[in-house]
């Protein structure tokens, strides 16, 4: 059986085109393998805990700074407790609106709550990061308004997809398909761009679906 982790960055609920997108995704994988599970975690209904200093402190307790006392204890295991859902999962569908030019300020707390030392990264001198997840998948959906890919810049920079990249890889997922529904001011016609997205998610599903048997 596969586990889907489903990470909603969106607060606008059945508006969002992100979700929108990553849901189509979902329904084409369940309706061709039933056996699916899908986990859904809708950052903005769920109560996430501050990355305080207690929990900061554990954090250095990993590269030898101080020691790791009871309370610091404490409050890692509420951080060990949300790792534990994401690492659980096999494959991760994570819909992500631009915001600022980056991601939305409830999936950066998530990821930083959840990127920690010996749980999905590891780290030495020698080599630098390396991730400790094997064999996950991920698909991502990007959406924006206003910028798109090959726009001038005048309609923004992209630090959503290259932080994104970035981390997937850090804790190990290498296997990621990206899906973009990204009309800029200059797309002619933006409905025919998001019934591509939602093609696009279709096929992702199939393809995935195939491999995994």
């Amino acid at each position: 059986m596969t586990n889907i982790l489903q990470i909603i960055a969106s607060p606008r609920g059945t508006d969002s085109q992100s979700t929108q997108v990553a849901n189509t995704y979902i329904e084409a994988r369940t309706r061709i393998d039933p056996q699916i599970k899908v986990d859904v975690l809708d950052l903005w209904r769920t109560p996430l805990p501050e990355f305080d200093g207690d929990k900061a402190a554990a954090k250095m307790t990993f590269f030898g700074v101080g020691e790791m006392d009871e309370q610091r204890l404490s409050a890692w295991d509420q951080v060990v407790a949300i790792c534990e859902r994401f690492s659980q999962a096999d494959e991760y569908v994570i819909s992500v609106p631009m915001w600022n030019g980056g991601v939305p300020y409830k999936l950066k707390h998530y990821i930083d709550l959840i990127t920690q030392p010996g749980l999905l990264f590891g780290f030495d001198p020698a080599h630098g990061y390396f991730g400790l997840l094997e064999n996950k998948t991920a698909t991502v959906v990007y959406t924006s308004g206003v910028f798109a890919p090959g726009a001038p810049a005048k309609y923004g920079s992209d630090f959503q997809s290259s932080y994104l990249a970035w981390w997937l890889e850090t804790i190990g997922i290498t296997d990621v398909k990206p899906i973009r529904y990204q009309p800029s001011l200059l797309t002619e016609d933006p409905a025919a761009q998001q019934q591509a997205a939602i093609s696009q998610a279709k096929q992702t599903a199939e393809q995935f679906t195939a491999a995994a048997h």
